[in-house]
């Protein structure tokens, strides 16, 4: 069955496609463009196997592969390195070889691990991306960054490693909770404040509305959103400058996340609250319009994601320390000088950050 929608990702290691289906049927002529495929082996949680196996079984059946699922489990906690050894031991039992294809069935968690193992195993098997959140479908399926965390750090330990193909069934967004939507709609808003123009205007356009995964308008955010980093990647695949910009809102996000051990909040809440750390702080270093500040808290607002923390300004500041984007102990933040005009490796002192996240947390 013919894609919805296909965005070409033209990365210097590798050009592959986006392909938007509206479930999963054509997964299996998708696979066949990529023969010789001696096994396949399905990276997954068991809740979403038992969700989609239905579906995607027999389009894998037909192919008269050997195929396998192996269950990992979801949760930042659990993309830890201390979890791959039990897959790579899976994968050498189950025969894995050179030839074999890893599916990575599941959101950016399950990407983020999967790929890596990709990458890893036998130095580097086949894998594709099959992103069943809106988080994944618009970020962490594209661009080949895979990685692990480590005890203090997040995605410290990793490496960019493209995939083969992303097939997006938007079927599988139906299942999303209200928390996994406003995930990945803050990745959309980061989108959309480093795109400016046309896509910003389509993102303030739009609400919580677009929560559904048959509203065009939702296919419309998502195609723009991988174009526009279709578009960074293609000029920097391994973030030596540009795809730097992709970092917008992350250094207060990961610092967030941290520090609240990764309960608090999903990546994309604390994404849209490390969102408006970086407006605040662009405002007052950059000179971006301060109208900016409330015009991001609106859209913020209108997609019912958060815009402050409760957490103590000044630990947060100190947990930013720890942002792999890091020059020894000068903390980089990507900013704005206008939206469309992101500015990347800004050093940013402990007590500016922590002044900011206090304004924020004063805001109604």
């Amino acid at each position: 069955m013919n894609p919805i929608r296909e965005v070409q990702i033209r990365a210097f290691s590798k050009e592959y496609k986006v392909q938007i289906h509206s479930d999963f049927r054509g997964l299996g002529e998708t696979i066949k463009r990529f023969y010789p495929v001696s096994s396949i082996f399905i990276l997954t949680e068991r809740k979403l196997s038992g969700l989609f196996s239905k579906f995607y079984e027999s389009e894998l059946s037909d192919l008269g592969i050997p195929y396998h699922e192996i269950y990992i489990k979801g949760g930042e906690k659990n993309k830890h390195i201390l979890r791959t050894a039990e897959v790579y031991n899976k994968l050498i039992e189950l025969g894995a070889d050179r030839k074999s294809l890893i599916l990575a069935l599941g959101g950016g968690v399950v990407g983020d691990f999967a790929g890596f193992i990709a990458s890893t195993f036998q130095r580097g098997i086949r894998f594709a991306q099959i992103p069943t959140t809106l988080l994944a479908s618009v970020d962490s399926s594209v661009g080949g960054k895979v990685a692990v965390n480590a005890d203090l750090g997040k995605n410290m330990i990793g490496s960019f490693y493209q995939p083969e193909f992303v097939y997006l069934p938007l079927i599988a967004l139906s299942t999303l909770p209200k928390r996994e939507w406003r995930c990945g709609m803050a990745e959309i808003v980061k989108h959309g404040l480093l795109s400016g123009g046309e896509y910003l205007e389509k993102v303030r356009s739009n609400d919580k509305s677009v929560y559904d995964h048959t509203s065009p308008e939702l296919l419309e955010l998502i195609v723009g959103s991988i174009l526009y980093k279709s578009n960074i990647v293609s000029q920097d695949e391994r973030e030596t400058g540009l795809r730097k910009v992709l970092n917008l809102g992350h250094t207060t996000a990961h610092a967030i996340e941290s520090l609240a051990n990764y309960r608090r909040y999903s990546h994309g809440e604390a994404v849209s609250i490390g969102l408006l750390t970086a407006i605040i702080l662009s405002t007052e270093k950059q000179g971006l319009d301060v109208s900016w500040i409330e015009n991001l808290k609106k859209i913020l607002k209108s997609y019912d994601l958060p815009y402050h923390d409760k957490s103590k300004s000044t630990q947060v500041a100190k947990h930013t320390l720890h942002d792999k984007k890091n020059v020894g102990n000068s903390v980089r933040f990507v900013l704005l000088q206008s939206p469309g005009n992101p500015i990347w490796d800004i050093p940013i002192e402990l007590e500016e950050i922590a002044s900011a996240f206090r304004k924020q947390k004063k805001m109604d």
